[in-house]
């Protein structure tokens, strides 16, 4: 008899418009990487994995294609609602992908419009009318900017070498990205894309480059480095005190 499938799998770590649909779908064609979804995105049934350890079962049951590769995918507020839970301890023979899209202000003006229109991939219908809005489009630019800077420093700190994806070359080359995590996964097959996923409409059109011309032009400042979001006192605050305990221990040992 053959061996049975040993269990392994991935968390798809990203930030919301960043092509994450697009790649769950690819990965989920092949019928042999897992099922991954946004499991995670209701905070009830978030808060419940700390308080019934059998649902990560249940999740990884749900995730898993029958060869015994499952995935996930989730953002940084998911993993914080999450974290007390160890999942990441818990699911075995883990891997982390991370997924990036070098267009952060196109991201965070597509984030704004789904935010608007609760229209968040171009099959559902728009249910309202996308307005300009300068401070929503800067705040969701900053947060996500923080959010992937949050990941690398997670995957830094614990020594973790995930497997880096980006947006414009998953467009580009889908099935190069699905290998990339099929060669993770130790996948001993190839794991084709079923042809129809490949015709996903992508949401960019006229007015989202107009809305980029009118953020740009009122808001580009070469004369300004953004701060980390909602901390830029907090950290300047402590860069200051930090300067002066250097600037004091260096005046010390003259």
């Amino acid at each position: 008899m053959p061996d049975a499938p040993l269990p392994r799998g991935y968390a798809i770590c990203s930030e919301h418009r960043s092509g994450s649909t697009l790649l769950c779908r690819l990965l989920a064609s092949t019928g042999k990487l897992g099922r991954p979804d946004e499991f995670f995105r209701h905070t009830e049934f978030s808060h419940r994995l700390e308080r019934e350890p059998a649902l990560l079962a249940e999740v990884r049951a749900r995730a898993s294609t029958p060869n015994g590769v499952y995935g996930i995918k989730l953002f940084t507020q998911q993993f914080d609602v999450t974290a007390k839970a160890r999942w990441t301890e818990r699911l075995p023979g883990l891997f982390f992908v991370h997924l990036e899209r070098r267009d952060l202000l196109g991201q965070a003006i597509s984030l704004a419009r789904a935010l608007q229109t609760e229209q968040y991939v171009a099959e559902e219908a728009s249910r309202r009318e996308p307005r300009y809005d300068r401070r929503l489009i800067a705040r969701h630019l900053g947060r996500i900017a923080d959010g992937h800077a949050r990941w690398r420093r997670f995957f830094a700190r614990n020594g973790i070498e995930p497997v880096w994806l980006v947006y414009e070359e998953l467009v580009a080359d889908p099935q190069a990205a699905v290998d990339a995590i099929a060669r993770r996964a130790m996948l001993r097959e190839p794991a084709p894309i079923a042809p129809g996923v490949l015709g996903m409409a992508v949401q960019r059109d006229r007015l989202s480059e107009e809305w980029r011309a009118r953020f740009v032009a009122k808001a580009g400042d070469l004369g300004y480095l953004d701060h980390p979001l909602g901390r830029s006192r907090v950290w300047l605050r402590r860069l200051a005190r930090d300067v002066g305990h250097r600037g004091r221990a260096l005046s010390g040992r003259r």
